[in-house]
Protein backbone atom coordinates (compact mmCIF):
# COMPACT_ATOMS: atom_id res chain seq x y z
CA UNK A 1 0.00 0.00 0.00
CA UNK A 2 1.39 3.40 -1.00
CA UNK A 3 1.73 6.08 1.65
CA UNK A 4 2.78 9.72 1.68
CA UNK A 5 4.12 12.38 4.00
CA UNK A 6 4.41 16.17 3.83
CA UNK A 7 7.13 18.02 5.75
CA UNK A 8 6.83 21.77 6.27
CA UNK A 9 10.05 23.77 6.58
CA UNK A 10 10.25 27.09 8.42
CA UNK A 11 12.81 28.69 6.10
CA UNK A 12 13.03 28.92 2.31
CA UNK A 13 16.83 29.03 2.64
CA UNK A 14 16.81 25.71 4.48
CA UNK A 15 14.41 24.30 1.89
CA UNK A 16 16.78 25.37 -0.90
CA UNK A 17 19.72 23.71 0.85
CA UNK A 18 17.80 20.49 1.39
CA UNK A 19 16.66 20.34 -2.25
CA UNK A 20 20.14 21.07 -3.63
CA UNK A 21 21.12 22.51 -6.99
CA UNK A 22 18.35 21.87 -9.55
CA UNK A 23 16.64 19.65 -6.93
CA UNK A 24 19.51 17.18 -7.28
CA UNK A 25 19.16 16.02 -3.68
CA UNK A 26 15.48 15.24 -4.18
CA UNK A 27 16.20 13.21 -7.30
CA UNK A 28 18.78 11.20 -5.35
CA UNK A 29 16.20 10.59 -2.62
CA UNK A 30 13.79 9.25 -5.23
CA UNK A 31 16.49 6.97 -6.59
CA UNK A 32 17.12 5.39 -3.19
CA UNK A 33 13.61 5.37 -1.77
CA UNK A 34 11.64 4.57 -4.90
CA UNK A 35 8.87 7.13 -4.38
CA UNK A 36 8.17 10.59 -5.78
CA UNK A 37 9.35 13.81 -4.14
CA UNK A 38 7.81 17.19 -4.94
CA UNK A 39 7.95 20.67 -3.44
CA UNK A 40 5.29 23.32 -3.14
CA UNK A 41 5.89 26.58 -1.33
CA UNK A 42 7.84 25.62 1.78
CA UNK A 43 6.64 22.00 1.77
CA UNK A 44 8.31 18.79 0.67
CA UNK A 45 5.95 15.92 -0.15
CA UNK A 46 6.94 12.29 -0.56
CA UNK A 47 4.50 9.70 -1.89
CA UNK A 48 4.40 6.29 -3.48
CA UNK A 49 6.31 4.29 -0.84
CA UNK A 50 5.53 1.77 1.87
CA UNK A 51 5.48 2.79 5.57
CA UNK A 52 9.14 1.85 5.99
CA UNK A 53 10.10 4.07 3.05
CA UNK A 54 8.11 6.98 4.49
CA UNK A 55 9.87 6.62 7.85
CA UNK A 56 13.24 6.51 6.12
CA UNK A 57 12.40 9.60 4.07
CA UNK A 58 11.42 11.49 7.23
CA UNK A 59 14.70 10.58 8.94
CA UNK A 60 16.74 11.61 5.92
CA UNK A 61 14.96 14.95 5.46
CA UNK A 62 15.47 15.84 9.12
CA UNK A 63 19.15 14.86 8.80
CA UNK A 64 19.48 17.13 5.76
CA UNK A 65 17.75 19.98 7.59
CA UNK A 66 20.21 19.62 10.48
CA UNK A 67 23.15 19.58 8.06
CA UNK A 68 21.96 22.77 6.34
CA UNK A 69 21.36 24.51 9.67
CA UNK A 70 24.90 23.52 10.70
CA UNK A 71 26.29 25.32 7.65
CA UNK A 72 26.67 22.34 5.31
CA UNK A 73 25.64 22.41 1.66
CA UNK A 74 24.48 18.81 1.09
CA UNK A 75 25.12 17.45 -2.39
CA UNK A 76 23.53 14.43 -4.10
CA UNK A 77 26.65 12.50 -3.10
CA UNK A 78 26.04 13.50 0.52
CA UNK A 79 22.46 12.22 0.21
CA UNK A 80 23.71 8.95 -1.28
CA UNK A 81 26.18 8.54 1.58
CA UNK A 82 23.49 9.34 4.14
CA UNK A 83 21.23 6.69 2.62
CA UNK A 84 23.99 4.08 2.75
CA UNK A 85 25.12 4.95 6.28
CA UNK A 86 21.53 4.92 7.57
CA UNK A 87 21.18 1.27 6.55
CA UNK A 88 22.38 0.16 9.96
CA UNK A 89 21.66 -2.96 12.00
CA UNK A 90 19.37 -2.76 15.03
CA UNK A 91 21.10 -1.18 18.01
CA UNK A 92 23.77 0.52 15.88
CA UNK A 93 24.38 4.25 15.88
CA UNK A 94 21.85 6.10 13.72
CA UNK A 95 23.17 7.08 10.32
CA UNK A 96 22.74 10.84 10.74
CA UNK A 97 24.50 10.80 14.11
CA UNK A 98 27.32 8.74 12.64
CA UNK A 99 27.68 11.12 9.69
CA UNK A 100 27.95 14.13 12.01
CA UNK A 101 30.30 12.40 14.42
CA UNK A 102 32.66 11.26 11.66
CA UNK A 103 32.61 14.52 9.67
CA UNK A 104 36.11 15.85 8.95
CA UNK A 105 36.47 19.63 9.01
CA UNK A 106 39.69 20.93 7.45
CA UNK A 107 40.40 24.58 8.32
CA UNK A 108 40.70 26.60 5.08
CA UNK A 109 39.98 23.43 3.11
CA UNK A 110 37.72 23.24 0.08
CA UNK A 111 34.93 21.24 1.74
CA UNK A 112 34.18 19.12 4.77
CA UNK A 113 34.80 15.42 4.23
CA UNK A 114 32.10 12.95 5.23
CA UNK A 115 32.04 9.14 5.36
CA UNK A 116 30.25 7.45 2.48
CA UNK A 117 29.88 4.02 4.09
CA UNK A 118 29.62 2.74 7.66
CA UNK A 119 33.08 1.20 7.38
CA UNK A 120 34.49 4.59 6.40
CA UNK A 121 32.82 6.15 9.44
CA UNK A 122 34.32 3.46 11.68
CA UNK A 123 37.72 4.14 10.09
CA UNK A 124 37.52 7.88 10.79
CA UNK A 125 36.41 7.36 14.38
CA UNK A 126 39.17 4.79 14.82
CA UNK A 127 41.79 7.31 13.71
CA UNK A 128 40.51 9.66 16.41
CA UNK A 129 40.40 7.14 19.23
CA UNK A 130 43.49 4.97 18.62
CA UNK A 131 47.19 5.79 18.40
CA UNK A 132 47.70 3.23 15.64
CA UNK A 133 45.07 2.49 13.00
CA UNK A 134 45.38 -0.03 10.16
CA UNK A 135 43.09 0.10 7.14
CA UNK A 136 43.13 -2.76 4.65
CA UNK A 137 40.99 -2.80 1.52
CA UNK A 138 40.81 -2.65 -2.27
CA UNK A 139 41.46 0.33 -4.50
CA UNK A 140 38.94 3.17 -4.50
CA UNK A 141 37.70 2.76 -0.92
CA UNK A 142 39.18 6.01 0.40
CA UNK A 143 41.89 4.53 2.63
CA UNK A 144 44.54 7.13 1.84
CA UNK A 145 42.17 10.02 1.13
CA UNK A 146 40.43 9.82 4.52
CA UNK A 147 43.72 9.38 6.37
CA UNK A 148 45.16 12.51 4.76
CA UNK A 149 41.94 14.47 5.35
CA UNK A 150 41.94 13.60 9.06
CA UNK A 151 45.66 14.34 9.36
CA UNK A 152 45.34 17.74 7.65
CA UNK A 153 42.46 18.56 9.98
CA UNK A 154 44.64 17.83 13.02
CA UNK A 155 47.66 19.75 11.75
CA UNK A 156 45.79 22.81 10.43
CA UNK A 157 43.78 23.06 13.66
CA UNK A 158 47.13 22.88 15.52
CA UNK A 159 46.22 19.76 17.44
CA UNK A 160 49.26 18.08 15.91
CA UNK A 161 52.58 19.65 15.00
CA UNK A 162 53.31 17.87 11.75
CA UNK A 163 52.12 15.45 9.06
CA UNK A 164 54.61 12.83 7.91
CA UNK A 165 53.76 10.88 4.74
CA UNK A 166 55.77 7.82 3.79
CA UNK A 167 55.66 4.89 1.40
CA UNK A 168 57.87 1.90 0.73
CA UNK A 169 59.74 2.39 -2.52
CA UNK A 170 59.28 -0.90 -4.34
CA UNK A 171 61.12 -0.87 -7.63
CA UNK A 172 59.41 -2.45 -10.62
CA UNK A 173 61.98 -3.01 -13.32
CA UNK A 174 63.80 0.29 -12.93
CA UNK A 175 66.33 1.09 -10.21
CA UNK A 176 66.06 4.43 -8.44
CA UNK A 177 69.75 4.94 -9.06
CA UNK A 178 69.15 5.10 -12.80
CA UNK A 179 66.26 7.56 -12.63
CA UNK A 180 67.18 11.21 -13.37
CA UNK A 181 67.33 13.94 -10.73
CA UNK A 182 67.98 14.22 -7.00
CA UNK A 183 66.32 12.09 -4.31
CA UNK A 184 63.07 14.10 -4.25
CA UNK A 185 62.74 13.86 -8.04
CA UNK A 186 63.49 10.14 -7.94
CA UNK A 187 60.82 9.29 -5.37
CA UNK A 188 58.19 11.78 -6.62
CA UNK A 189 56.40 9.20 -8.85
CA UNK A 190 55.95 6.95 -5.81
CA UNK A 191 54.58 9.78 -3.65
CA UNK A 192 52.43 11.51 -6.28
CA UNK A 193 49.16 9.88 -5.10
CA UNK A 194 49.67 11.47 -1.67
CA UNK A 195 49.98 14.90 -3.27
CA UNK A 196 46.88 14.20 -5.38
CA UNK A 197 44.87 13.58 -2.22
CA UNK A 198 46.16 16.74 -0.53
CA UNK A 199 45.53 18.91 -3.60
CA UNK A 200 41.89 17.80 -3.69
CA UNK A 201 41.45 18.94 -0.08
CA UNK A 202 43.38 22.20 0.33
CA UNK A 203 44.85 24.84 -2.03
CA UNK A 204 48.22 24.05 -3.56
CA UNK A 205 49.76 27.20 -2.10
CA UNK A 206 48.80 26.02 1.38
CA UNK A 207 50.58 22.73 0.74
CA UNK A 208 53.66 24.64 -0.38
CA UNK A 209 53.62 26.81 2.76
CA UNK A 210 53.19 23.77 5.00
CA UNK A 211 56.18 22.12 3.34
CA UNK A 212 58.27 25.28 3.79
CA UNK A 213 57.22 25.46 7.46
CA UNK A 214 58.04 21.73 7.84
CA UNK A 215 54.44 20.96 8.83
CA UNK A 216 54.37 18.42 5.98
CA UNK A 217 57.19 15.99 5.42
CA UNK A 218 57.24 13.37 2.70
CA UNK A 219 59.93 10.71 2.70
CA UNK A 220 60.52 7.10 1.61
CA UNK A 221 60.09 4.51 4.35
CA UNK A 222 63.82 3.71 4.48
CA UNK A 223 64.44 7.22 5.86
CA UNK A 224 62.33 6.50 8.97
CA UNK A 225 64.99 4.29 10.55
CA UNK A 226 66.51 5.72 13.71
CA UNK A 227 63.93 8.49 14.12
CA UNK A 228 61.53 9.21 16.96
CA UNK A 229 58.44 11.07 15.76
CA UNK A 230 56.67 13.16 18.41
CA UNK A 231 53.41 15.14 18.29
CA UNK A 232 52.71 14.29 14.67
CA UNK A 233 50.51 12.17 12.43
CA UNK A 234 52.37 9.59 10.36
CA UNK A 235 50.70 7.93 7.38
CA UNK A 236 52.27 4.83 5.88
CA UNK A 237 50.66 4.25 2.49
CA UNK A 238 50.92 1.13 0.29
CA UNK A 239 51.95 -0.79 3.39
CA UNK A 240 51.30 -4.14 1.69
CA UNK A 241 54.73 -3.65 0.10
CA UNK A 242 56.61 -3.44 3.38
CA UNK A 243 58.59 -6.38 4.71
CA UNK A 244 58.05 -7.63 8.27
CA UNK A 245 61.26 -5.90 9.32
CA UNK A 246 60.25 -2.59 7.74
CA UNK A 247 56.83 -2.68 9.40
CA UNK A 248 58.34 -3.34 12.83
CA UNK A 249 60.82 -0.52 12.27
CA UNK A 250 58.04 1.88 11.29
CA UNK A 251 55.71 1.03 14.19
CA UNK A 252 58.51 1.58 16.70
CA UNK A 253 59.15 5.14 15.42
CA UNK A 254 56.14 6.53 17.28
CA UNK A 255 57.05 8.97 20.03
CA UNK A 256 54.95 10.97 22.48
CA UNK A 257 51.54 12.24 21.32
CA UNK A 258 51.97 10.65 17.89
CA UNK A 259 49.46 8.76 15.79
CA UNK A 260 50.06 6.41 12.91
CA UNK A 261 47.73 5.35 10.11
CA UNK A 262 48.79 2.38 7.98
CA UNK A 263 46.93 1.69 4.74
CA UNK A 264 47.26 -1.03 2.15
CA UNK A 265 45.64 -3.35 -0.37
CA UNK A 266 46.31 -7.04 0.21
CA UNK A 267 45.57 -7.80 -3.45
CA UNK A 268 48.33 -5.54 -4.78
CA UNK A 269 51.51 -6.89 -3.19
CA UNK A 270 54.56 -6.18 -5.37
CA UNK A 271 57.15 -7.86 -3.15
CA UNK A 272 59.14 -10.83 -4.43
CA UNK A 273 57.13 -14.03 -3.93
CA UNK A 274 59.33 -15.38 -1.15
CA UNK A 275 59.01 -12.24 1.00
CA UNK A 276 56.01 -11.97 3.33
CA UNK A 277 54.04 -8.73 3.46
CA UNK A 278 54.67 -6.75 6.61
CA UNK A 279 51.10 -5.43 6.53
CA UNK A 280 49.48 -8.87 6.55
CA UNK A 281 51.87 -10.07 9.23
CA UNK A 282 51.18 -7.01 11.42
CA UNK A 283 47.37 -7.22 11.29
CA UNK A 284 47.57 -10.93 12.16
CA UNK A 285 49.68 -10.48 15.30
CA UNK A 286 48.43 -7.06 16.50
CA UNK A 287 44.67 -7.58 16.23
CA UNK A 288 44.30 -8.13 19.99
CA UNK A 289 46.66 -5.35 21.09
CA UNK A 290 44.86 -2.60 23.00
CA UNK A 291 45.17 0.83 21.40
CA UNK A 292 45.33 -0.51 17.85
CA UNK A 293 42.37 -0.47 15.46
CA UNK A 294 42.15 -2.54 12.29
CA UNK A 295 39.47 -1.60 9.73
CA UNK A 296 38.75 -3.77 6.71
CA UNK A 297 37.15 -2.31 3.58
CA UNK A 298 35.40 -4.45 0.99
CA UNK A 299 34.00 -4.00 -2.52
CA UNK A 300 30.88 -2.38 -1.08
CA UNK A 301 33.06 0.44 0.26
CA UNK A 302 34.39 1.43 -3.18
CA UNK A 303 33.47 5.08 -3.78
CA UNK A 304 35.93 6.22 -6.45
CA UNK A 305 33.96 5.17 -9.53
CA UNK A 306 31.12 2.65 -9.95
CA UNK A 307 33.22 0.82 -12.54
CA UNK A 308 35.98 0.18 -9.99
CA UNK A 309 33.62 -1.99 -7.95
CA UNK A 310 32.72 -4.05 -11.03
CA UNK A 311 36.37 -4.45 -12.00
CA UNK A 312 37.32 -5.67 -8.53
CA UNK A 313 34.40 -8.12 -8.50
CA UNK A 314 35.41 -9.44 -11.93
CA UNK A 315 38.95 -10.14 -10.74
CA UNK A 316 37.67 -11.69 -7.50
CA UNK A 317 35.39 -14.01 -9.48
CA UNK A 318 38.06 -15.07 -11.96
CA UNK A 319 38.67 -18.79 -11.95
CA UNK A 320 42.27 -19.74 -11.04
Amino acid sequence: MEESITIVLDSRDVLSGVCGVNDGNLRMLERFLGGRVNTRGNEIRFEGADPAGVRRFKRMIHSLITAVEDGEAPSPEYVRALAVVQDHPPGACAGADLMREALIHIPQGFNNVFPRTRNQAAYILGMRSRDICFCVGPAGTGKTFLAIAEALSLVLSKKMRKLVLTRPVVEAGESLGFLPGDLIQKINPYLRPLYDAMESLIPFEMIRRMEEDHRIEIAPLAYMRGRSLNNCVIILDEAQNTTKEQMKMFLTRLGEQARAVITGDATQIDLPKRIDSGLLHAVSILAAVEGIQITYFHTGDVVRNPLIKKIIQAYDNEQP
